[in-house]
């Protein structure tokens, strides 16, 4: 569960579609960010103002500083615009916006670069790391995989955040784009088909067709919905990446499906990661491990599972975590024999 899903209430809105919306809260993503920073101004010869700032503010004053930029930074590739996370190293790399004809929808795509990317040679190429919900995991898990890079020398890879741009549902539809046709789910609120397709035939031809991607190396990691997309994908389209993480993902929505037989792939190895919060909210964490009993030691699939407990980990204040335990398991494993 990302920040947009975390201020729910018992009552919904309904959108111009039909789909069930979160209803606008007075504690909005603007108000959270804002509770971090307190004024206290006073006229005593002159104003006296104390501004405490946390890391997410530093973030937005620096893309609000658009037009300070004034050196390009050196894992930039040649030509690219220059664009303000570049000045927090570890974040930089690039930006563009996308269009999708599947979806309808415009989605900010943030993309973190290796530090090497500048000086590796040009045959050189990268896992790419595709990041569900990037309005708050790309942030988080972006540097994350910096850290883990120098901690536990996980080779690099090219981060990409696919964002909404907004926590706003009227912009954010995640609710869409991660439901996956079901029993009781409108057409037109099961967008997970559409949203496969997007980065299946648009983003991921545009990051392979930008930078020094590895195809064969492709991982999507989602947590809460975005774990159940990420279930979605790997049981209708085995081979599209190496690699899937999901969090904290909900098994109900869609019913028996991901009890079910996925259909074969023609590589032998990918691997699916499913984490799990030992506090997670009690109705996912039962699903999950009945997920778990159903395919313990169960073998022949599209796919090797790993399944991860996570001790004391809670539904949204753990992707760090989550995402620890799956990278470094996909990268850990010996590769089958071809």
């Amino acid at each position: 569960m990302t920040i947009g899903d975390s201020r729910r209430k018992k009552s919904t809105n309904i959108s111009a579609v039909g789909c069930p919306l979160r209803r606008k809260e007075v504690f909005t993503a603007s108000n959270l960010f804002a509770k971090s920073i307190s004024y206290i101004a006073r006229e005593s010869a002159g104003w006296a103002v104390r501004i405490t700032t946390t890391a997410v503010v530093v973030l937005l004053s620096t893309l609000a500083a658009v037009a300070c930029a004034t050196a390009p930074s050196s894992q930039m590739p040649k030509g690219t615009a220059v664009i303000p996370l570049n000045y927090l190293p570890a974040l930089s790399g690039d930006y563009f916006e996308l269009m999708s004809k599947e979806t309808g929808r415009r989605y900010h795509i943030y993309v973190r670069l290796p530090e090497s990317y500048s000086k590796a040679f040009p045959e050189t190429r990268y896992p790419v790391v595709y990041l569900l919900d990037g309005d708050s995991l790309f942030p988080i898990l972006a540097t994350e995989h910096l850290f883990l890079v120098i901690d536990e020398k996980l080779p690099e890879a090219i981060t990409v955040g696919i964002a909404y741009g907004s926590f706003d549902p009227s912009i954010n539809k995640r609710d869409v784009d991660f439901t996956a046709p079901a029993d009781g789910v409108k057409p037109e609120c099961a967008g997970a088909p559409a949203f496969h397709r997007f980065l299946k035939t648009e983003l991921i031809p545009a990051i392979e067709r930008r930078y020094h991607a590895d195809p064969d190396r492709r991982i999507l990691f989602g947590q809460s919905r975005g774990g159940s997309f990420v279930l979605y994908s790997a049981f209708t389209d085995p081979d599209l990446f190496w690699g899937r993480i999901a969090a904290n993902a909900s098994f109900k929505a869609d019913g028996d499906r991901y009890f079910q037989d996925a259909p074969a792939a023609t590589r032998r190895d990918l691997g699916l990661v499913v984490t799990s919060g030992t506090r997670d909210r009690p109705p996912l964490r039962e699903e999950a491990l009945r997920w778990f009993n159903h395919w313990d030691g169960v073998t022949g699939g599209p796919w090797t599972i790993k399944t991860v407990n996570i001790e004391g980990g809670t539904h949204s204040a753990d992707s760090t975590n989550f995402y620890r335990a799956g990278i470094l398991w996909l990268f850990g494993r010996i590769a089958p024999a071809p």
